[in-house]
This record gives structure tokens, C-alpha cells and sequence, in this order.
């Protein structure tokens, strides 16, 4: 059984149960969040099974060695109470190594038990304070509650809390950047460049490009290996502005300024000519400075770029399944370009969802995605590599975005946003489109021997294709 929400309500499951679920869990957001922090070990606590879902999701989409502990609850602790484990958890952790901070996620199972891990940790403050140096970030993260997106902004919303230190005093032209979980490696890389060539000084709240950016390290320890620094949060409360990129992550923009009294603008969309200049616009206000030469010819290449893919994309009817704040911006950037949106899935609630082009959002599936692009006639499918099924059966092409993306190299280096990240995705939407064209060969130019050609009611002729004969490249042969 399934219902279908009418223009003006609010967005709802449309089914009872998930067949092929679309959303990855808040655990797992918190995870990924944590990750993007320097020499950060993530923990759930819950049981092996947990994280281990989330350990092969996480190493399939980065190809990377990902470090994440558990706090390894069995029936018995289930039951009675999984305290002692995060205690025991937590100075295992610092016997066998020295994280500079701890990120501790709960799950659906600790949840439903009732467990407070806040207050654990507490308790682990009074019972060792020879360990009080080192941050202890403890998160509520269920399964059975919101997506990965909701479970990162948590996790950044309680960093926030733990680790930002105000300021005096204002530091000229340091930002805050608050990158949403839609954000690749190389769209934090491309964010950093614009924001430098505007003489500003960005720290970035998680930092995924220094820390799962593929590098590989002379030794192996059982941390992250780059990222945002301990002391580079600390910083933030002196920051001048916070740019907070997704709707999803305005909770952490409060928070920021509540604690520490810095400003924040929520920036919903980064990708696309229009969205892009109007991130720019922002820029040259904040900082006083004009917009770099780089932008300008990046900005003449796409406009170029989104004339030759036109041909392409058309008219192209595409359903789209993604987190909010991606889908949000995702939509955008393909109607801008032609395409018209028939189908639309996501995986929480958010006020954005109304803002949405298209057709009104569904929280679902991939399958109420794969039933509305059935029924929408769509030509592409726009969603993550778990979507690979659905678009076979409807023999149409699969644009993978989002996470997980297990079945393709170089995801997380794929650039999105900005005038060279839409030119880019453009070139990739265009030609797998152009690639679904059956390839002319040397006898499909021409019919065969035996196909006649007939003009109107006139005597079907043999067709006898032109030839090239001679040095001096006169034309021989003959013409129907």
C-alpha cells in the first residue's frame, strides 16, 4: 500500500516497507563526518554487524583503508546495558594508539535500548582524567531515524559544541566552510581554490579532501590521515563569516553562532551557471576583491559547454534519487540545462524538499524511483551505484552521484560544482547519452544490396553508392 502527496502537503513515505532502500544510515553519516577530521577514529557503539555495513560501504565508495571501531555489544550487554563497553572501548583505543579525537556514534540497536552515551563518556571523564586532553565527541546517531545526511550534521552540530573555542577577536578574511556530506574530494579541492582567489583563508568543517583524497601514507596507522586538525576547530569561533553549504548543515550555522557569535549564509546551490555566480557574488562582497580571471574564462567555457550538450540533453526525461540538499541542487542544474524532471525521490524530510523543481519529492526507495521513472517515461536515472538493478530492467542509462558509488573508479575526484565542475558533468551526461546511439560502421552507411530506394509512386531504382576514383579526385560512378 502506498499514497501519494498532493501539492502543499507535507512530504511523507510513500510506502510501508523499503524493498531496495535509497538511504545509507545516520551511523554512517556520523562516521563519514569524523573521518574528515585529523588522526579522528569513528566508534559505533552497537554491534559488530553495525559496522561493519557501514566499514565496506565506506572502503567500496573510497577504495580506501577506512579506521572504525566498535564497541562490539552482544545479546547480554544488549540487554543489560552497554556502558562498560564504550568505557572499555574508549581506553583500548588510547592503550594501543593516540588519536587526537574520538567520535562516538550510537546505532539503532543502543538506541532502542535507551543507552546515554553522552553521560557515559561523562562518566569515563570522572573514572580517568589522565585522558582529559583528549576530545571525546559523543553523538546520537539511530538507524531507524533520518539518513546519512542527518547523521552528519549531527555529528558536526555536537563538534561544534565540544571543540569551538570563541574568540578574542575576528581573524580578517577567515571563513568557515561547513561542507556539506553531497560535497566530493575534488569539489572541497575546487572550493578552497575559488575561496584563496579571493584572498580568504577557508577552514573546512569536515575536510575530506586531505584526509580520503587517496594519498597514501609511509606508515600505516589506525586513524585518519589528514583532515581538519583539532586546532583548526578550535579557530573557528574567530572565524569572520561561516558559509554553510546545504540547508541540512543550518543547524550547525546556529550553533556556531550561538557559542561563538559568528555570522553565517546558507549557500543550497553550488552547481550550475546560476548558482555558481551567485556564490561568486557572495565572495566579492565578503572579501572586497573583484572575481579572478580564472572564473571568468571558466565561466565563457561553460556557457559554451551547456550550448553543445543542449543537442544531447534536451528534452531528456530523468528521475532523480539522492539525499536533500543534493537532490535540491541536482534539480536545479538539470532544468537549467533542458531536462525535464519526472520523477523525484529523497531519503528524509527537509524544508528544502519544497523548493524542489519538478514533482513534489517522495521519501522512499529505489523502487518508488524505479516505478516513477517507469511511469514517467524516463530516458535517464539519476541516483547512486545501488540504482545499477532498476535501470537495467528499464533499459535506460544510470548517472551515478551521491554515495555509495562502489562500481566506478575515480568517484570521489569527480567534480561538480562550480563552472568547471558543471562543464565537466555536462561533457559526462552528454556523452553517455550520445553513447546509447547505435555506432555507424562501414556497411551501415548505405542500405544494403538488396533495399531498394522508392521516391513516391516511381519505379524503385538500385541504389549505387558514390566512388572516388582517380589521381585527380574527380568524382565517378553514379547517383539514384
Amino acid at each position: 500500500m502506498s499514497t501519494t502527496a498532493k501539492a502543499g502537503e507535507s512530504t511523507a513515505p510513500t510506502d510501508f516497507v523499503s524493498v531496495n532502500p535509497l538511504k545509507m544510515s545516520a551511523p554512517l553519516g556520523g562516521a563519514l563526518f569524523f573521518l574528515g577530521l585529523d588522526r579522528s577514529l569513528p566508534v559505533f557503539h552497537g554491534s559488530q554487524g553495525c559496522t561493519s555495513f557501514a566499514l565496506v560501504l565506506l572502503g567500496r565508495h573510497f577504495k580506501e583503508s577506512i579506521p572504525l571501531q566498535t564497541t562490539a555489544m552482544s545479546e547480554v550487554t544488549t540487554v543489560l546495558g552497554g556502558g562498560d563497553n564504550i568505557q572499555a572501548a574508549i581506553m583500548k583505543i588510547l592503550e594501543k594508539g593516540t588519536p587526537a579525537v574520538i567520535g562516538i556514534c550510537s546505532t539503532g540497536l543502543t538506541e532502542t535500548k535507551g543507552e546515554d552515551i553522552v553521560g557515559e563518556v561523562a562518566l569515563f571523564r570522572k573514572k580517568h582524567p589522565e585522558h582529559n586532553d583528549v576530545p571525546l565527541v559523543a553523538v546520537s546517531t539511530p538507524d531507524f531515524r533520518g539518513s546519512h545526511e542527518d547523521g552528519f550534521r549531527d555529528a558536526m552540530i555536537r563538534t561544534i559544541e565540544e571543540l569551538v573555542v570563541q574568540g578574542e577577536k575576528s581573524v580578517k578574511n577567515q571563513v568557515n566552510v561547513l561542507a556539506g556530506s553531497h560535497l566530493t574530494v575534488a569539489d572541497i579541492d575546487y572550493l578552497r581554490e575559488v575561496l584563496t582567489g579571493f584572498g580568504l583563508n577557508p577552514i573546512f568543517l569536515p575536510d575530506l579532501s586531505r584526509s580520503l583524497d587517496g594519498t597514501i601514507p609511509d606508515s600505516f596507522e589506525p586513524v585518519s590521515m589528514g583532515g581538519t586538525t583539532v586546532d583548526e576547530i578550535r579557530q573557528m569561533g574567530s572565524s569572520e563569516q561561516t558559509l554553510v553549504i546545504g540547508e541540512s548543515l543550518r543547524g550547525a550555522g546556529e550553533a556556531l553562532l550561538k557559542k561563538c557569535g559568528v555570522p553565517y549564509v546558507v549557500i543550497n546551490r553550488l552547481m550550475g551557471i546560476t548558482a555558481f555566480d551567485r556564490f561568486l557574488v557572495t565572495l566579492k562582497n565578503l572579501s572586497g576583491r573583484d572575481y579572478p580571471a580564472s572564473a571568468k574564462r571558466e565561466r565563457n567555457r561553460l556557457t559554451d559547454a551547456m550550448l553543445d550538450a543542449h543537442f544531447y540533453l534536451g528534452g531528456v526525461r530523468v528521475a532523480l534519487g539522492l539525499e536533500p540538499d543534493h537532490l535540491f541542487d541536482m534539480a536545479h542544474f538539470l532544468g537549467e540545462n533542458g531536462m525535464e524532471l519526472v520523477g523525484s525521490v529523497t531519503t528524509t524530510t527537509s524544508p528544502i524538499l519544497s523548493k524542489t523543481p519538478g514533482p513534489k519529492p517522495s521519501i522512499g526507495d529505489l523502487g518508488t524511483l524505479e516505478r516513477q521513472a517507469e511511469a514517467g517515461k524516463a530516458g535517464l536515472l539519476v541516483t547512486h551505484s545501488h540504482g545499477r538493478q532498476a535501470a537495467g530492467r528499464l533499459n535506460i542509462p544510470l548517472f551515478r552521484v551521491g554515495f555509495p558509488i562502489f562500481d566506478r573508479l575515480g568517484a570521489t575526484h569527480r567534480l561538480f560544482i562550480g563552472y568547471r565542475g558543471a562543464m565537466e558533468t555536462l561533457f559526462r551526461l552528454s556523452n553517455m547519452m550520445w553513447s546509447r546511439d547505435p555506432e555507424n560502421q562501414p556497411d551501415t552507411w548505405y542500405p544494403g544490396e538488396q533495399t531498394p530506394i522508392s521516391f513516391g509512386e516511381s519505379t524503385p531504382e538500385e541504389f549505387v553508392p558514390i566512388t572516388f576514383e582517380g589521381h585527380d579526385g574527380r568524382r565517378e560512378g553514379g547517383h539514384p
